[in-house]
């Protein structure tokens, strides 16, 4: 087995690419907390069937991108559909801008930023390509006539049409597509619907291609799905984690149309569902729910628990801590109010966790190389709990001087803690050569693991 590079990346254990060996651990899928609300759609052109929302960080303030829409129960119809835009400058307290940029029933006091071709899922992003021309800073992804077409703009308020067609045709398209700069692959990557048939029904699918320059794209292929069944999987959610960006990571909305609560014409009921990968085309589905509907009976109404695209590095109630901001629809399709989107706190890489109870547990990881002098670790123990790091050759022989015996009690709650051997760290000594780490755990969470 050639050894894994990791070089001196952020390893989050978000899947068992590391693990080979666990005896008393389990590998345990996180949930997010729910926080505010975020955004209550209850502007004229807003409604019950806003969605397909958008998040980022640009510099000082974060903008997030949504359409505005309204499903009349009685008529069953949608008579508008606009993109709005709305911002913060801590990702937690969101406005409404006055864009000035298109009319709603006579005024353009609103904050529509986008009425024409593909409002009905435009999604932004903005572009760290540095070949991005200036005119094109940011771009967008969205469905018009005969597929998926691509916009530009300088600002991320005045958009304007890239390719004036379409420019992926193969695919269904009635849902949030996405595309996105990869810097590690040095393209761009694009996640879209597609209709798969699995036995006697069709099943909401991915498809993804890619492109160098966001107008020629290679031919669509279905993605791969592991660990969970095949289910609809309505959107799709994916992009690079931020911290890792090695790994890209999706929040799909999965959709489950045979159970109903409520008898209303849009039947079925969704929750919020978590997938990695590393490859970008074979990606690891938990089969349990990242974010349930929780005991908001109207969130059992089909399409909520739409997680947005994207997610943000927002300061924590618990002071000098950062955590990570995700947000979810609530109340679409709602008959007596408009819906809304709801913040939910996740700790930094905390999605998924290496669990020992108190009675205690080990993992040995493959072999690996890294760069670096000093192993951190991100965790959470009780009281009485702690871990122990010991460091091996390939072959399973501990190290001198950094054996579990030599390591020094790791308890606590951090994100990030430096390891320590008889109170010493540096072991640059050991970069660029294949070991392997043998992680002793009592009554303990391990998230991450990086070399620095």
């Amino acid at each position: 087995m050639n050894p894994i590079a990791i070089t001196n990346r952020l390893e989050p254990f978000i899947d068992t690419h590391l693990i080979d060996q666990l005896n008393g651990v389990t590998h345990q899928l996180q949930k997010p907390h729910p926080q505010e609300v975020s955004i209550i759609h209850d502007e004229p052109w807003e409604g019950n069937t806003c969605g397909y929302h958008t998040v980022f960080q640009d510099g000082d303030i974060y903008r997030m991108y949504y359409r505005g829409s309204h499903h009349d129960p009685v008529t069953t119809k949608t008579p508008h559909e606009v993109t709005c835009y709305a911002e913060s400058t801590d990702g937690i307290t969101w406005t409404k801008p006055n864009l000035n940029l298109y009319a709603f029933n006579g005024s353009k006091n609103n904050n529509i930023v986008w009425v024409e071709t593909g409002a009905h899922d435009f999604s932004p992003f903005k572009d760290p390509n540095p070949n991005a021309t200036s005119n094109a800073k940011y771009k967008a992804i969205a469905r018009g006539d005969g597929g998926l077409y691509t916009f530009k703009s300088p600002d991320g308020i005045h958009w304007s049409p890239l390719s004036g067609h379409a420019v992926i045709t193969e695919g269904k398209f009635d849902s949030q597509n996405l595309a996105f700069w990869d810097a590690e692959k040095n393209c761009y990557v694009d996640f879209h619907r597609g209709f798969r048939e699995v036995g006697d029904q069709k099943v909401r699918d991915i498809l993804t291609c890619t492109s160098t320059d966001f107008l020629n794209w290679t031919e669509p292929k279905y993605i791969t799905q592991t660990g969970a069944p095949v289910e609809q999987l309505y959107t799709n959610q994916i992009i690079p984690y931020f911290r890792a960006p090695h790994i890209y990571m999706g929040f799909p909305m999965r959709f489950v149309p045979e159970r109903t609560v409520y008898d209303i014409a849009k039947g079925g009921v969704s929750d919020g569902v978590l997938m990695t990968s590393r490859n970008g085309q074979t990606f690891h589905r938990w089969p349990e729910a990242f974010i349930r509907p929780g005991l908001n009976h109207e969130n059992w109404i089909c399409r909520n628990t739409m997680v947005a695209w994207g997610m943000l590095e927002t300061d924590s109630r618990i002071p000098k801590q950062t955590e990570l901001s995700m947000y979810a629809t609530e109340h679409y399709y709602s008959s007596t109010r408009c819906d809304q989107l709801r913040r939910h706190t996740i700790r930094l890489d905390g999605f998924a966790s290496l669990h020992a109870n108190a009675t205690g547990g080990e993992l040995v990881t493959k072999p690996f190389t890294f760069d670096g002098k000093n192993l951190t670790a991100n965790f959470s123990t009780s009281a009485i709990g702690k871990l122990t790091f010991e460091i091996q050759t390939p072959n399973g022989t501990p190290i001198a001087h950094f054996a579990q015996n030599d390591c020094d009690d790791i308890f606590g709650d951090t994100t990030q803690r430096t390891i320590t051997w008889q109170g010493k760290s540096d072991i640059s000594h050991l970069a660029n050569t294949p070991i392997r780490l043998h992680i002793q755990l009592h009554d303990a969470d391990l998230f991450a693991i990086q070399f620095q």
